[in-house]
């Protein structure tokens, strides 16, 4: 009997339909661009292991979001989703089926509104656009979540506003330690003492947390294990809070100095010189640096080089911070006035006197700048003309820098009182009485609003049921899922560039 012999090319052939059957049977897998951002966050997703061409629905969580059509490998790549503005803090699904057959694959997609320095961003606008939790309607019924005692109540305890990034609470405190807290519970995670009190506020990028202390120096830790990686030593106390933006550093001295320091190693990038102390923590935005300085001048100096762009003189020290918005730089100067300068030329659109000296900084959101004077009351005022559209009586010496999330305006003062007001007609909607003076400004993330206190705490706020309702325990089942059929495929598209706050 012979053997059977087969051609070359139908051998070829044989092993060819093998390998794509091996191919076509192995299990749908998912890739996420990322894993995790505040509401509206867009993304991009990958699959594969489908049958070639099939259509692939895309969920978050149950709302079919993209129709993608696999190619003849049975894979698709570079489809743009997007997390859903109220889409709630905590852990999310993205979903990916073969209408065809029912099969698909999964991930998890982490919702979180961080606020990760001093007004929330570089530009220290004062105004979290993803907070989505707490509202004019119930921040009424929040309470206290937590408190977290230093060991700074002797005396004006905690002035540092806190950071909020990832779950974590990153505070200074004058008895010279910088915390890191679980935002939920208040557990100390770990907490790194430098050798001078802290009462400026912590940056976190990168996971990395930037901290001045009235030692002189910067200091650049670990954010998940406070270990130190370089530190940078000034002419004089740092209470500036630090700027980061584009892998660069940004911090003011006692020296009269404003330093430039490469984010990861440190190393001086340049500096600039003013006429007085720099207490004021430095605004970016476009390729400039904005920085008052008790010299009674608002500075703005070239991001990369340095060099003064220009300078605005008020009547007497700026040592407020300034907050960028619409094209235009808003600041205090303790002559007593807020000023709105062009913030390409540093020409003045217009001022507001509040009757005090002013150490706040503005919070801008939706057309309104927000100042807490130290004469006692907050001002709403127009952005574009100055205009005072309304003022609340919140106690003597309010000069904490006030924090917008979901039309709620959150401002404390030395009245020992955390308030909140409706951020549209400064009518109260809530308040709580610290064990002291309140100086710290607040900040609000993920349904939590977190502030510390002259007693020497630490303090977090929320609803009863703490940072949000309760995400779904697992993912949705693949079955239960119901396409969209009015979906046009999507096609592979870049990530739009994300600009900063």
């Amino acid at each position: 009997m012979s053997a059977v012999r087969t051609s070359q090319p139908t051998l070829m052939l044989i092993v060819g339909l093998a390998f794509c059957s091996a191919a076509f049977s192995q299990s749908p897998t998912i890739t996420l661009s990322q894993r995790g951002g505040p509401p509206t966050t867009q993304f991009q997703v990958s699959g594969s292991g489908f049958s070639p061409s099939a259509a692939v629905d895309i969920y978050f969580d149950i709302t079919d979001q993209a129709l993608a059509i696999a190619n003849g490998s049975g894979s698709f790549s570079g489809i743009v989703l997007e997390a859903p503005a109220a889409a709630l803090p905590g852990t999310h699904w993205v979903t990916i089926v073969q209408r065809s057959s029912d099969t698909g694959a999964q991930a998890t997609f982490t919702v979180f509104a961080n606020w990760s320095e001093f007004g929330f961003g570089p530009k220290h606008q004062g105004y979290n656009p993803y907070e989505n939790v707490l509202n004019t309607s119930n921040v009424g019924g929040i309470d206290l979540l937590w408190s977290f005692p230093t060991s700074a109540a002797w005396c004006c305890g905690v002035t540092s506003s806190p950071a909020v990034v990832n779950g974590v609470v990153y505070i200074g405190s004058v008895d010279n330690s910088i915390y890191a807290l679980n935002g939920r519970t208040g557990a100390q995670l770990w907490s790194y003492a430098t050798g001078g009190t802290i009462t400026a506020s912590p940056t976190v990028a990168n996971g990395v947390v930037y901290v001045g202390s009235n030692d002189n120096n910067l200091y650049a830790l670990n954010a998940s294990t406070g270990a130190p990686l370089w530190s940078y030593t000034t002419g004089g106390g740092v209470d500036s809070s630090p700027t980061v933006a584009n892998g660069v550093v940004y911090v003011g001295s006692y020296d009269d100095n404003v330093y430039a320091l490469n984010a990861s190693t440190g190393a001086l990038l340049w500096s600039y010189t003013t006429g007085g102390y720099v207490y004021s923590s430095p605004a970016v935005a476009n390729g400039v640096v904005y920085v008052g300085s008790n010299d009674a001048n608002v500075y703005a100096l070239n991001a990369i080089t340095g060099v003064k762009q220009w300078s605005h003189t008020t009547g007497y020290g700026v040592n407020g911070s300034p907050t960028v918005a619409y094209g235009v730089v808003y600041i205090c100067s303790g002559d007593d006035n807020v000023y709105a300068l062009n913030a390409s030329t540093g020409l003045q659109l217009w001022s507001y006197n509040t009757g005090f000296y002013e150490d706040s900084s503005p919070a801008v959101a939706n057309g309104v700048v927000y100042v807490a004077a130290s004469a006692g009351n907050v001002y709403a005022l127009n952005a574009g003309n100055g205009q005072l559209l309304w003022s609340y009586p919140i106690g003597f010496y309010g000069d904490s820098t006030p924090a917008v999330a979901n039309g709620v305006l959150y401002v404390s003062s030395d009245s020992d009182s955390l308030y909140a007001l409706n951020a549209s007609t400064g009518v109260l909607l809530w308040s709580y009485p610290t064990g002291g003076g309140v100086y710290s400004s607040p900040a609000v993330a993920n349904g939590v609003v977190y502030v510390g206190s002259d007693d020497g705490n630490v303090y977090a706020f929320a609803q009863s049921y703490g940072m949000g309702p309760e995400q779904p325990s697992g993912p949705p089942a693949l079955k239960t899922l119901r396409p969209n059929y009015g979906l046009r495929p999507s096609q592979p598209s870049p990530l739009p560039s994300n600009g900063d706050n």
